[in-house]
């Protein structure tokens, strides 16, 4: 089922004055993964349903609190915990398995079965981890993501709901793939962010934000 979201704005900018009044506190550490530290920045209480934020090839963590999505998911009551890629950021860069990478990560991280937000290139990472290993996380937020020609057809109506994320303007990947991949689940929303390009949430980012919450309060406990 493929369920179409319309946004106002007013959300999202409720929440911000949010987060202006009150700034959660970003926590800079690492996490020793197959013999290397992996830099990551967590906000919000360690008991909270875990947001697990991957990034595209030109940026990296800090590009998630730049755009003050970690405060946003902190201050909604959300465990946000964005890693650097291997090579990306403060993490060094190493040869990994792209099926087994982060279904072995999750477990290294601690956080339980996340929702995984997963923009352009990171997608070679999350897809595999949805296919093979769908209990590992509660939600999957892939925005643009490389590989759906080579995996929507496999995901055979995945289980874990989706939001899917594009663009109207993306010249990369055109809008149209978000709907041959939200066709790939059993549940999926899809949100097309106006006036937006493939970094979709970089040009619209208080639209994707209210998206992206009312998508986490869908899923419950």
């Amino acid at each position: 089922m493929i369920r179409w979201i319309y946004l106002s704005g007013a959300l999202a900018a409720a929440l911000l004055m949010n987060v202006a009044a009150a700034v959660a506190e970003v926590a800079e550490s690492s996490v020793e993964f197959q013999g290397h530290k992996m830099h990551l920045l967590s906000a919000g209480p360690k008991k909270g349903r875990a947001v697990l934020l991957l990034h595209g090839g030109r940026y990296d963590s800090g590009t998630w609190k730049k755009l003050g999505t970690l405060d946003v998911l902190a201050d909604a009551g959300y465990r946000a915990v964005a890693i650097d890629l291997p090579g990306a950021g403060k993490s060094p860069g190493w040869q990994v398995d792209q099926k087994t990478f982060l279904a072995e990560l999750i477990g290294s991280l601690e956080i339980g079965r996340p929702v995984v937000i997963s923009p352009s290139r990171s997608g070679n990472l999350s897809f595999p981890l949805i296919l093979d290993h769908p209990e590992k996380v509660s939600g999957y937020v892939p925005i643009a993501p490389v590989g759906v020609k080579e995996y929507a057809s496999e995901l055979k109506e995945s289980p874990v709901p989706a939001l899917v994320v594009w663009g109207a303007q993306d010249r990369l990947f055109r809008p149209a793939m978000a709907k041959t991949l939200a066709a790939s689940f059993k549940t999926a929303e899809v949100v097309i962010l106006p006036k937006a390009k493939h970094p979709a949430y970089l040009d619209q980012p208080d639209l994707f934000h209210e998206a992206l919450l009312k998508f986490l309060a869908r899923l419950g406990d």
